[in-house]
């Protein structure tokens, strides 16, 4: 038995002439209903948890969701494993909550769709089939959160959002893909990854901001924030290096009391302690920022929400 969290998404929206695009339109039996041959490869159960667009999900909704499938896998009826549909803007925030603070005993995939389920280049039947048929897969069990996404399988730590539009939307960033799925077969190309869960806060408290440099830029965006927030996340140019003025702001922030961590706006690479010129990393660093590691900016600003809202250090 599959169980089928329905959140929403594109892959249940429809065209809205009076609202001018897409908007959320369908329930997860509606959208079931619509997807041959998914019987054949697992019995699913549906529960509609929500018609969001993942735009709206907040730290509230991620977090009470998580403790759905937490309390699904742990039930007197527990599934085989779990299939979440969801929309795709936020898509990588809510597997990397999930991959970060769930065991990875069963499975719980994600998916969504780039197109409505009204387009004729609808994406979802074939996404959601190829999700239920890795939670099903009898190599699955070990391996945790997962994105099935146009073939691709992806860890739930790894899966970013790459593209706008394209229907290969998701790449697994600083990762490696897992596996494949081809014609319903699912096909590993690695053995499990070790654990990297046992994040457990209690819920998610902690305010992260967010914040992109642009050349030029004198700090003033983050010392208006400070105070505002329990951390940052800034993302930096190249291996992790600010103009000077932010690099000051960043030392304010640090002699506050509160954590930097430094990303890069860069879709490849890692931040690194390469340059130590005024604004490098080098000296970000050794005034007491840390860097992302094998992180997108949004995958470190979930890291470090769920690691303050734990009294974790970041990364830990």
């Amino acid at each position: 038995m599959i169980h089928l969290l329905f959140t929403g998404g594109t892959i249940a929206m429809r065209p809205d002439k009076a609202a001018g695009g897409s908007v959320p339109a369908l329930t997860g039996a509606e959208l079931l209903k619509r997807i041959n041959g998914i019987e054949r490869i697992a019995p699913v159960r549906v529960e509609d948890w929500g018609p969001f667009p993942s735009s709206h999900l907040d730290l509230g909704k991620l977090w009470a969701l998580r403790e759905r499938v937490r309390e699904v896998l742990n039930g007197p009826d527990a599934p085989t494993g779990v299939v979440i549909t969801h929309g795709t803007d936020t898509l990588e925030e809510t597997a990397y909550l999930l991959a970060r603070t769930l065991p990875r005993a069963q499975p719980v995939v994600l998916t969504g769709a780039m197109r409505n389920a009204d387009h004729l280049g609808w994406d979802g039947a074939d996404n959601l089939r190829s999700a239920v048929a890795v939670a099903a897969a009898p190599e699955s069990p070990g391996r945790g959160v997962m994105v099935a996404f146009a073939g691709a399988i992806l860890d739930g730590l790894d899966a970013v959002k790459f593209d706008t539009s394209d229907l290969d939307a998701f790449e697994a960033g600083h990762g490696k893909q897992l596996g494949v799925v081809q014609e319903g077969r699912v096909t590993y190309m690695a053995a499990p990854p070790s654990p990297r869960f046992g994040m457990l806060p209690q819920e998610l408290t902690a305010r992260v901001g967010l914040f992109a440099v642009a050349a030029g830029d004198d700090g003033a965006m983050l010392d208006r924030s400070l105070g505002e927030y329990h951390g940052a996340v800034v993302i930096a140019f190249g291996e992790g290096n600010v103009p000077p003025g932010v690099a000051a702001a960043i030392g304010r922030w640090l002699a506050a009391g509160y954590p930097v961590v430094i990303a890069s706006r860069c879709r490849r690479g890692q931040t690194a302690t390469s340059y130590a010129y005024e604004g490098g990393a080098t000296q970000l660093v050794a005034a007491g920022a840390t860097l992302a590691g094998p992180r997108s900016p949004s995958q470190a600003w979930m890291e470090l929400t769920i690691a303050l809202s734990a009294g974790r250090p970041y990364g830990k």
